[in-house]
């Protein structure tokens, strides 16, 4: 995949801004398309990517980064949520919601998951602290393991 230019989400959204205004004016969009060259210096292919990717920012407004002007090399596949017009493919990059939980990874193999996955009963769980357990949390486990063996032991 090669990239051939990008717009970023600031000149889309003062690109639609233009576009819908000179559309007011009762313009045809040939008349749109080449005042919106005029006012953001731009002609020719730059201009014509340009347009194209407008639409694609309309069609996909939430949380949007930029467009991604790209053309595919023989064999690649078209990404996720792009738009093809000519031999050229408009991909919309989104911004990441960092509040957003990430989707639960599953795999269809049961077990344990989650972090380590070092063998059994090591390396599981989050440490509240990166320099180990302090000493309260160490005599809590031991009492833990304590029980667990008397728990075996009765059983």
């Amino acid at each position: 995949m090669k990239s051939v230019t990008e717009f970023a989400n600031v000149s889309l959204k003062s690109g639609l801004t233009a576009k819908d205004a000179f559309a007011a004016e009762g313009k045809s969009p040939e008349e749109v398309q080449t005042s919106l060259g005029e006012k953001f210096k731009m002609e020719g292919e730059k201009l014509k990517h340009f347009w194209h990717a407008l639409e694609v920012a309309v069609a996909h407004p939430e949380n949007l980064k930029r467009v991604l002007v790209v053309a595919l090399g023989e064999g690649e596949n078209a990404p996720a949520k792009s738009t093809k017009v000519e031999e050229h493919h408009y991909v919309p990059d989104f911004h990441v919601d960092p509040n957003r939980a990430a989707p639960a990874k599953d795999d269809g193999k049961g077990g344990r998951g989650g972090f380590g996955g070092k063998g059994k009963g090591k390396g599981g769980g989050i440490k509240e602290s990166p320099w180990g357990l302090s000493e309260e949390q160490k005599k809590e486990k031991k009492a833990q393991q304590a029980a667990a063996a008397a728990a075996n032991k009765k059983a």
